[in-house]
């Protein structure tokens, strides 16, 4: 033993006479570094590889022991050995301080960014879309995969369920083509069972496809795919959180959460991590399920409290405008029949509008052909009226000429003589009763015609 250490010395005192850099490799055995405990003692730089096996899952990492002359990380990192080489994540360092944007990026559903006052999402921000199975969290993440594509940007698909043939072929149905966007070369599927790797591991892959690929957008379906206990889990999300903010890629996490009105406590601390929080629910009522959605939250930006219904159509997912009714906010079938029913309503009140302006234009008519007949009937009274005024206006001045007459007869003898009719008395008592029976008759036919 003590040969064989002295022999070691007079190798690394060679090396290092002729100014040789020299990686130099040791096995490890229970308790020291090394088999013969001198290398690390003798070495400027001892690094320690580590293979450790938990829950069935194998993962490699990596410590940096001691480096003379350097400040170095004294933490353990998870590596990778695939065909691509050696990978190796660093942990997240202890500073928040992010480049951060102004810039918007559309969620690639008009009604969604509708509910955003700035009409999508900022750009580098960490959204988390969570729902129950069934809701269609995977068709929202294609949709906002699908947007970043054709604004010319790349997008990285990790798939922890499904491969990217049966994520094509299922989005398909609600009109999106992402096939041409892999042909392309602006998306990328990353598809991998969750329990292949450790944590540790799959976060070390999405360094070195993050490193290679490039992409403006990453999207994680889903993340509660991953096993293991929940301080692990968090701490992996943490830093897959700070390693996407640090490069400015704006990411969509699903996962897949309860029906139950209480979440759970890491579905909260999960939350706390995200910039956006939008829940998918479930619905049932009326012997149907209906599917609703709604922001929690997002920072930054104002959004829209409300409810909204939405569809899986042959043109993607759309949201239907919301329904309060009498009984609150109405979906599916209630909705449609509520809507049914006012629209008969509407209607009925409608016609009987119709109904009453047909009767009140009736009566207008009649009213006016009535107002008609009267205005002839007084027109007509008229000049009944005139034409006896004018008659009695002439008999008072016939009356008032034959009594000037008479009268300038009697004073006048003389005048008298001239005729001789008044030259005889006996005509006296019978003109007198003429002219009193005139006026009697014209004074009756004036009270015949006044009278009502």
């Amino acid at each position: 033993m003590a040969f064989l250490r002295a022999e070691l010395r007079r190798l690394f005192a060679w090396l290092r006479d002729r100014g040789l850099t020299a990686i130099i490799t040791g096995e490890r055995v229970d308790g020291v570094l090394t088999r013969y405990g001198l290398e690390e003692y003798i070495s400027d730089c001892v690094i320690l590889l580590d293979n450790r096996v938990e829950d069935q899952i194998t993962t490699r990492r990596v410590r940096v022991v001691k480096y003379r002359g350097s400040a170095h990380g004294t933490n353990e990192y998870p590596f990778l050995i695939d065909s691509k080489g050696i990978s190796v994540l660093p942990l997240t360092p202890a500073g928040i301080t992010r480049p951060v944007s102004d810039d918007i990026v559309s969620s690639g559903i008009a009604g969604l960014d509708a509910m955003l006052r700035s009409g999508g999402f900022y750009r580098g921000s960490s959204i988390l879309l969570s729902g129950v199975a069934g809701t269609g969290k995977t068709t929202a993440a294609s949709h906002f995969a699908d947007a970043a594509c054709r604004r010319g940007g790349r997008c990285l698909f990790f798939a922890m369920e499904e491969g990217a043939e049966e994520v094509c072929r299922n989005v398909r149905s609600v009109g999106l083509d992402l096939q041409q966007w892999i042909d392309a070369g602006l998306l990328r599927f990353e598809a991998a069972r969750p329990t292949l790797y450790g944590l540790e591991m799959h976060l070390a892959r999405m360094g070195r496809d993050l490193r290679t690929f490039a992409p403006s957008v990453v999207v994680v379906d889903p993340i509660s795919a991953f096993r293991g206990p929940e301080p692990e889990v968090h701490a992996t999300l943490l830093r897959m959180v700070d390693l996407l903010k640090s490069r400015g890629i704006t990411a969509l996490f699903t996962s897949l959460g309860t029906a139950k009105p209480l979440r759970s406590s890491a579905e909260y601390g999960l939350s706390s991590l995200m910039d956006a929080w939008i829940t998918l629910m479930d619905v049932e009522a009326n012997g149907e399920r209906n599917r609703v959605l709604y922001v929690i939250k997002a920072r930054g930006i104002s959004h829209s409290n409300q409810v909204r219904e939405y569809r899986l159509t042959d043109d993607g997912i759309e949201l239907i405008d919301p329904y309060i009714g009498p009984e609150g906010v109405l979906t599916g079938t209630a909705r449609l029949t509520q809507e049914a029913r006012e629209h008969a309503a509407v209607e009925q009140r409608r016609r009987e509008a119709a109904q009453l302006r047909r009767e009140i234009e009736r009566r207008r008519a009649a009213l006016e052909r009535q107002i008609a007949e009267l205005q002839v009937t007084l027109e007509a009274d008229a000049q009944e009226a005139e034409a006896l005024r004018q008659e009695e206006a002439a008999h008072d001045t016939m009356l008032s000429r034959d009594r000037n007459a008479v009268a300038a007869r009697r004073s006048n003898p003389a005048r008298r003589s001239r005729y001789p009719g008044w030259r005889s008395r006996s005509l006296m008592p019978t003109a007198i009763p003429a002219i009193i029976a005139c006026v009697s008759t014209w004074q009756g036919r004036r009270q015949s015609r006044w009278r009502p």
